[in-house]
């Protein structure tokens, strides 16, 4: 279930009970000049539809409604549930938030409430079946938004005694669970349990959040909150449900995010939607992977976009400017890899609080002729032009990367072998690999469906569960190639190693065995040759015995010199392959593209390395090709197919030159159709 639209949404967060009746006015008149038919409403309301207890006051949510339908917008419409209003959190002092320090915080911020709080779940769910029941029918409503970018975590009182009511449910006996979590180490074998604790700062914790005694505990209590916030959202979606059957519910979710899976958010929502703010120093592939992230939620189902900014952030301590064409290029980015919705944070700027610097399409000033407005302007034109060409478009990858939070979580809270490693940093690099080598990439769960690939990768997948390694080896064996890489398959669900040669389940398809690891600090550098050329190395040096694979890279130092830090071993008609060690980029590159020639996935433009290609297919099949410049620089191409650029209405046959200006966008659409292959991915043929 998605919203239902002629065009993509285009608009943002708009807080109009911020403002007087003339500022409404200038704000409509702006909003139709930019082409923003969509704004996202209620976000933060709770205090004003709800000033206390046994009062309600919809007034200005009836106001903001009305007024959008007079000017032909359609609304998502937020249920306000994110920040407490002060009144709750005196009558109600259990609704704040216990911290890891053990610290029962008074009212302040947002994202202020526990998780497991009585009086919170009632009355947010209260909240979100009256809107429900007044604006379930109205005629702008298009989506729901409850709450609003989940997050954090509570130790109170409440959370512990929740906490073991779902370890109760999840393992059933006190003996399961001490066996899951190896608690005669220590002696923290649990005869009641009333005697288990959440894991933090005053139990089992030192230095934060990430340096545990007992790994098992904490992957458990971030499992159990990932639950319990999901409790939060489902309560509300209930509530909305029972007087609106039919509107899409979500919430906006946040990419990489690591303290919530969001794998087990995604059958409870509608659709996906997501706030993208990449790191300052991001490469283009960073926000790319959350946007494919993203996509994968919901078996490649397109998302929204629900947030991004027009210029500026506030919340860095240093926020740069998006220079000039850098947010049309983020925005069709965000189309290429699957949205459906392009969203602002903010339409109007806040005049105080800690968002007043925060980029806005209309400023403080309310002006329409600033370099951010005229840009918001052009780009709602090239969305009106566009019309609905790539609504409920999907990717058709042929190569999936393995995203786990289980493995993420479980890699770094572990003691050794070396706390510098990042999840996401190694998962990036393969999928940067990838990306730049022009293949399409779904990033999917590790109980995703294999059968559509022809390449997987699983870098860092620390843990492995169920039936993974069977379903993997199938592939394999069938013809794909899959790539794992150090520090894959060491425990199981519960954080346990293996008994058994490392990479445990793995061993046989990959290979390999590995008897010994060296961990070095980030300065130290390994050599790896492949062939002639050589690649550094850092982090970690697993040391590996073949047991079938063969060496494909080895080291250059120390007395694992000789010995393999790359391997490739044959299975049935395919093959799997292990890096042993943390490549640089340029290794990965090297690793990668030689996995995706092996399948004929090298892309025609990867030689470009400013230009990314992302393609999409259209339900009818038609196939789109979109050409993101991400450079400051010309890019001069040679098209490899019969297309129509829908930006300019241009068209351009197989042979013909094609030029992208300094941070451009091509959006061709293919003159070929999509027949299914026997494998279930898609086949490009001309018409």
């Amino acid at each position: 279930m998605t919203p239902t639209s002629p065009k993509i949404p285009y608009g943002g967060d708009y807080n109009p009970e911020q403002w007087p009746q003339e500022v409404w006015d200038e704000d409509h008149r702006l909003f139709t000049r930019a082409g923003i038919d969509t704004l996202t409403v209620g976000v933060f309301t709770w205090s004003v539809t709800q000033p206390a207890e046994r009062i309600h006051d919809f007034t200005v949510l009836d106001r903001v409604l009305d007024r959008a339908g007079a000017e032909g917008r359609r609304v998502c419409l937020a249920t306000g549930t994110a920040a407490l209003p002060p009144w709750l959190a005196k009558k109600y002092p259990e609704v704040n938030r216990t911290d890891f320090e053990g610290r029962r915080h008074r009212y302040g911020q947002r994202h202020n409430f526990c998780p497991s709080s009585p009086a919170y779940l009632r009355l947010a769910t209260a909240m979100a079946g009256r809107l429900a029941q007044r604006y379930g029918r109205h005629p702008v409503l298009l989506a729901w938004h409850v709450n609003n970018e989940y997050g954090g975590a509570c130790y109170c009182d409440l959370c512990a005694e929740a906490f073991r009511g779902w370890l109760r449910e999840r393992h059933g006996t006190l003996d399961a669970l001490n066996q899951a979590w190896w608690t005669t180490f220590w002696s923290h074998r649990y005869t009641e349990w009333d005697q288990i604790e959440p894991p933090s700062a005053l139990t089992e914790h030192w230095r934060g959040p990430d340096h545990t005694a007992f790994q098992g505990i904490t992957l458990d209590y971030r499992r159990f909150m990932t639950d319990a916030l999901l409790g939060c959202f489902t309560a509300e979606k209930e509530a909305i449900r029972a007087h609106d059957p039919a509107t899409p519910v979500t919430t906006n979710l946040m990419g990489l995010y690591r303290p919530l899976d969001y794998h087990r958010w995604a059958p409870h929502l509608d659709f996906a939607s997501w706030d993208n703010y990449p790191p300052l120093d991001a490469p283009p592939t960073r926000p790319a992977l959350a946007h494919d992230l993203m996509r994968g939620l919901k078996n490649g189902v397109p998302f929204w976009l629900m947030e991004q900014t027009p210029s500026t952030t506030a919340c860095r301590d240093v926020n740069p400017l998006r220079r000039p064409g850098e947010l049309r290029l983020a925005t069709w980015q965000a189309i290429a890899h699957g949205a459906d919705a392009a969203l602002y944070f903010q339409l109007r700027a806040s005049r105080g609080a800690c968002e007043k610097y925060h980029g806005a399409v209309i400023g403080h000033a309310g002006r329409g002729d600033t370099r951010v407005f005229r840009e918001v302007v052009a780009l709602g034109e090239e969305l009106a032009r566009l019309g609905g060409a790539t609504l409920h478009a999907r990717t058709p990858a042929r190569t999936a990367l393995l995203f786990d939070w289980d493995s993420w979580w479980a890699l770094e809270i572990s003691d050794g072998p070396s706390r510098p490693v990042r999840y996401a940093d190694v998962v990036h690099a393969y999928y940067r690999a990838a990306r730049e080598a022009g293949a399409d990439v779904d990033v999917i769960p590790v109980t995703a469906d294999l059968t559509p690939y022809d390449v997987v990768l699983a870098p860092v997948l620390h843990l492995i569960k169920d039936d993974l390694p069977e379903r993997l080896t199938e592939l394999a064996r069938r013809g794909g190639t899959v790539l794992a890489t150090f520090l894959t398959a060491r425990a199981d669900r519960h954080d346990r190693a293996f008994l058994a040669d490392v990479p445990g389940p793995l061993a046989p398809l990959l290979g390999i065995r590995v008897d010994e690891w060296d961990a070095r600090p980030q300065d130290v550098v390994q050599p790896v040759r492949m062939g002639e050329s050589a690649y550094a190395a850092r982090l970690v040096f697993e040391i590996v015995q073949p047991t079938g694979a063969e060496p494909v890279g080895t080291y250059g130092a120390d007395f694992y010199a000789g010995t393999p830090a790359v391997t490739r071993h044959t299975v049935g008609a395919g093959e799997a392959w292990y890096v042993a060690t943390a490549l640089d980029q340029p290794g990965v590159d090297h690793v990668v593209r030689r996995v995706l020639a092996r399948h004929d996935l090298i892309g025609p433009y990867a030689g470009q390395t400013a230009v990314e290609t992302a393609t999409r297919i259209t339900p009818d099949g038609t196939g789109l090709l979109f050409l993101l410049h991400h450079a400051t620089t010309t890019a001069r191409l040679t098209a490899h197919a019969a297309a129509t650029d829908l930006l300019t209405g241009e068209r351009v046959d197989e042979g013909d030159s094609l030029t992208l200006g300094p941070l451009d966008v091509a959006v061709l659409r293919l003159h070929q159709t999509v027949r299914p292959r026997a494998s279930g991915t898609p086949d490009l043929r001309r018409k």
